[in-house]
């Protein structure tokens, strides 16, 4: 490669910042003629993870760890050096709650992503009727699905388990991933291991436990991890993800960062094999090649001149909020033994979950203090956009009088929307991004999606995809 050569990264979420820190390391690495761009429409990198530091409380505004077995991150964490910071969750609180009827039922143990694994806890569980427990022990007979096409998670989880334990005990937990309605969410693009395991074993139930025995379900680590945290399923970092956001900034030294600007349109250019980049700020830049790491409807935007449109729009957005309370112990009853507890639709609350953060995560906030944090924000239910600040902090400390009967003021609290940012797989998601990124082959070459929109809305899984896009996005160069 001898002329020099310009790479646009749009986009500086955690998948931007993937895609632009493994671009910079090709670039150093075969010494290209190749400059960097990330461009961010927000003053501040990280998109979504973000994390304040207030009075001794480390308090996470978006996502609050990441799952140990994912390659991806570890690998990365490995490369940045960051091992040293990582923490676990607490041991003494690794079981969950979910709310039915009203009460705090401990999820039966041996549940593994909401599917049953051990018989007798089920069997004791209060949150199961005999007559919803007899149509779960059914997944041990019904004949798998012959179709191959792809169904929704909640289509999935009644056909294999029935509506009591897809209703009370995994749905609150998958959905909540995805603030989404499982009747709607695509098995394939969410967990396509189900559809795996039913076909391989005839049972969703026996296959899990399978798998469990032979150690497939459990966390495995990618590094030489202290043993304090080698079986900590989730973890994070001593001062909060932020602490890969700060790494990932630091080592970006060859990379031009634009913030408080964003593109608004790609134009090819008319010699071919190059854009032209259209910014929000008037500037006109011809690129080689770009990678657009940004929501469906952002990029749907950017790329208005191709019939893609209609594919893209069919992924929606979910807005969502979380509120974070601050407590002194003494004031609070309940002895938060565990991580927190969810809240299936029907049970009409306002907040979908609570996480006992100061229980989970023992770095998180002063020994004599609590921290919980509260999610509100369903596809099926938007209605809190339009509450102010007031009315959502009202309906949460009211959901935590009745279901904690916690009636002390809390010591401060902090209020963190999330509007249009929770993509949501239909059915036939995968399919869709496929007719998607196969025009993009024919009539943009040089032009890679990745994100939380496309596949995969954890960080590991964005971060994939940021290395991804990283690697084809260079093999596209080398070629051209």
């Amino acid at each position: 490669m001898d002329k020099q050569k310009h790479i646009m990264v749009v986009g500086g979420g955690i998948t931007g910042l993937t895609a632009a820190y493994y671009l910079q390391k090709q670039v150093k690495e075969k010494q290209y003629p190749i400059s960097i761009t990330l461009v961010e429409k927000s003053h501040s990198l990280g998109g979504k993870i973000q994390t304040e530091h207030t009075d001794g409380f480390v308090i996470e505004k978006g996502p609050d760890s990441f799952l140990a077995r994912k390659p991806a991150i570890m690998n990365l964490i490995a490369e940045l050096g960051l091992q040293d910071e990582l923490v676990g969750t607490n041991p003494a609180a690794r079981k969950n709650y979910i709310l039915h009827q009203n009460r705090l039922h401990l999820m039966p143990p041996g549940l593994i992503l909401g599917i049953p694994t051990q018989i007798t806890p089920f069997v004791r569980t209060g949150l199961i009727s005999p007559l919803g427990k007899a149509r779960a022990a059914m997944d041990l007979l019904i004949p798998s699905r012959k179709e191959e096409g792809d169904e929704s998670l909640g289509g999935f989880l009644q056909r294999r388990l029935g509506r009591e334990v897809a209703e009370n005990i995994a749905e609150p937990l998958l959905s909540g991933i995805y603030a989404g309605d499982t009747q709607m969410l695509s098995l394939d693009a969410t967990f396509p291991q189900f559809k795996s395991i039913e076909k391989k074993y005839g049972s969703i139930i026996k296959g899990m436990l399978l798998s469990r025995k032979s150690g497939a379900a459990s966390p495995q680590p990618q590094l030489d991890l202290p043993p304090g945290i080698k079986n900590s399923m989730f973890l994070t970092f001593r001062n909060g993800l932020v602490t890969l956001i700060d790494a990932m900034i630091r080592e970006l030294d060859q990379v031009t960062i634009r913030t408080n600007d964003t593109v608004s349109e790609v134009i090819p250019h008319e010699g071919g094999g190059q854009y032209t980049i259209h910014t929000q700020s008037g500037e006109e830049i011809l690129t080689d090649a770009i990678v657009l790491a940004t929501p469906a409807f952002v990029t749907k935007g950017i790329l208005k001149d191709i019939d893609m449109s209609e594919a893209l729009s069919q992924t929606p957005y979910v807005s969502v909020a979380n509120v974070a309370l601050a407590y002194d112990r003494k004031d609070i009853e309940h002895p938060l033994d565990a991580s927190g507890f969810v809240v299936p639709r029907k049970e009409g609350r306002s907040i979908t979950a609570c996480t006992w953060t100061s229980s989970k995560w023992l770095q998180s906030s002063p020994h004599d203090k609590v921290l919980l944090r509260c999610y509100i924000g369903h596809s099926r239910d938007q209605s809190h956009v339009e509450w102010s600040d007031e009315e959502l902090l009202h309906r949460v400390k009211k959901d935590l009088k009745e279901i904690l009967d916690l009636g002390a003021a809390p010591i401060f609290h902090k209020i963190t929307r999330w509007k249009n940012s929770m993509p949501q797989y239909r059915v036939h998601h995968l399919d869709r991004l496929h007719q998607v990124r196969a025009e993009l082959e024919v009539k943009r070459p040089g032009i890679y999606l990745a994100g939380a929109g496309y596949e995969g809305v954890g960080i590991p899984d964005c971060i994939g995809q940021g290395k991804m896009a990283a690697v084809k996005l260079m093999d596209h160069l080398m070629r051209s």
